[in-house]
């Protein structure tokens, strides 16, 4: 019935085309996203609806192409000097959005920002691992970490994107935060928070002019309106389609499907730190044997989901496919809840977005039904994406909540580390012998040794089970058809490389 009601709402808007009054003006891309950014600054979240912004106003020294291989950006070439030393040679003739060269000095700027705890961002990837940057000419530094960093390639696609100096420090962080300038292919026009947020092109972008000479980020929590706003053309790419209304967008001359497997995992997690049934690893075994993943995939996802073993999809370092997922088998978790001394359960409250990730309510709501089979009062309860994460970042969502991470790095330390490893930012558990191999993980520069770290760190992950559940996400837009676009597996949209169909 509820299928078949979003049907109801949608179909009279497509059928008598009221929507084409309101289509966006032809130089203008609408991009719709379920949530708004929390941040303009570049260096102070943790979400990729934030990254789909900041991707088209800042540049990174290297970035993904479309074919998620690696390659030189605002670097003109690197190079590893030792194991702690990676040097670095910048473009010339690059400019920030508002006049001032790009040099050297932004960087060792920028890096120095990022590494310093007393900021307080909740990037921390470059926290207690670079031990000084050195400026060797206009165009030439040097990072220095503390230890080997094997990552620094794949962390620099999407960290440290360089400040105007000038700019920030006369401005402060609370207003570049709402008025940030870059050096990307787009200028920051305008945001009204929760409606909006307005680019135009840099016409002296050095890779040449994009081809799209607006775009617009409109925050659509409600997926069915996310469809309508594509069907009446007022949105150009829409995010996240539900799987039952896939067959709407496919429709010729007006809209089409671009489907692909994500890197996106999306998890049940724990919070162990503050005691409770969760505390005990048979309650989490339990719950963890409670829950009918597979089914729920194929019906609240319709099969759009992959089910895994570890925190880690086949696309990352790391990666081990001998790990598998706990079977369904709801007598064995009776059996453990009544070993630990809950037979008649207990309150138990999921906690969860509405409108971020793929049906993302919807599957809270199928693992809390699934867990009540089993004798636990679980109920689901939901947020607003900015309240949300707020709620992440203070460590407040405690016993469980779903979360999807897209590890946009394509190994497996920027999964656990930042998750898994105890007091990082977004961890509320705590596990010494993962916390060793995580720490081993990231300071070998032996791949061979990493990839059997991280099989180790896989089988402990299983064994403690600081997630309930972990699934792979296929990501679904839809698209209008007079854009060429199509889907990447990083979930980027990155409107240097989209243009408008002649």
């Amino acid at each position: 019935m509820k299928r078949g009601f979003c049907l109801i709402l949608i179909l009279p808007a497509l059928l008598f085309g009221f929507g084409l009054a309101f289509a966006g003006p032809k130089d203008t891309l609408v991009i719709a996203q379920g949530v708004d950014p929390t941040t303009m600054d570049p260096h102070n979240h943790m979400e990729t609806p934030a990254w789909n912004v900041h991707i088209q106003l800042f540049d990174t020294l290297l970035q993904r192409t479309a074919e998620i291989k690696r390659e030189n950006l605002l670097a003109e070439s690197h190079r590893l000097v030792n194991e702690k030393t990676w040097e670095f040679k910048i473009r010339k003739g690059v400019k920030f959005h508002n006049g001032e060269d790009l040099k050297a000095e932004n960087f060792k700027f920028t890096f120095e920002r990022m590494a310093d705890p007393k900021q307080k961002l909740r990037q921390t990837v470059f926290q207690g691992v670079i031990e000084r940057v050195e400026v060797m000419d206009d165009y030439t530094f040097r990072i220095i970490t503390k230890d080997p960093y094997p990552v620094m390639e794949a962390m620099l696609c999407i960290y440290g994107q360089p400040l105007p100096i000038k700019y920030f420090q006369e401005k402060g962080p609370a207003h570049f935060a709402l008025n940030p300038i870059g050096t990307g292919p787009y200028k920051f026009v305008r945001w009204i928070k929760d409606d909006h947020i307005l680019l135009e092109a840099n016409e002296q972008y050095f890779r040449g002019a994009p081809k799209v000479k607006k775009i617009m980020l409109r925050p659509i929590p409600e997926a069915t309106t996310r469809v309508a706003a594509l069907q009446t053309q007022e949105a150009d790419i829409v995010v996240n389609i539900p799987p039952h209304l896939m067959r709407l967008m496919d429709w010729k001359g007006r809209s089409f499907v671009s489907k692909v497997p994500s890197v996106r995992v999306i998890f049940m997690a724990f919070d162990t730190t503050k005691g409770g049934p969760v505390a005990d690893k048979r309650v989490r075994q339990a719950i963890a044997m409670g829950v009918d993943v597979k089914t729920n995939i194929k019906k609240v996802l319709e099969g759009n989901g992959v089910q895994l073993g570890s925190p880690f999809t086949d696309k990352h370092f790391g990666y081990d496919p001998a790990i598998k997922p706990y079977e369904y088998n709801p007598e064995k978790a009776k059996q453990l809840l009544a070993e630990a001394g809950y037979a008649k359960g207990f309150d138990f409250v999921l906690h969860s977005p509405s409108g971020r990730y793929l049906n993302d309510k919807e599957m809270a709501e199928a693992a809390a039904g699934d867990l009540r089979k089993i004798g636990i009062n679980a109920t689901v309860k939901t947020y607003e994406w900015g309240t949300y994460m707020n709620m992440m970042y203070s460590h407040n969502a405690s016993p469980a909540y779903l979360l999807g991470w897209g590890n946009t790095s394509f190994d497996a330390d920027f999964t656990i580390s930042p998750l898994m490893r105890t007091g990082k930012l977004l961890c509320n558990v705590s596990f010494p012998q993962l916390d060793t191999l995580i720490d081993q993980g990231i300071s070998t520069m032996d791949q061979k040794k990493r990839q059997q770290i991280y099989s180790d760190a896989a089988k402990v992950i299983k064994e403690e089970i600081p997630w309930a559940w972990t699934y792979q996400q296929i990501d679904i837009y839809g698209v209008n058809e007079r854009v060429n676009w199509k889907a990447r597996t990083d979930e980027r949209l990155v409107g240097f490389d989209m243009s408008f169909k002649k």
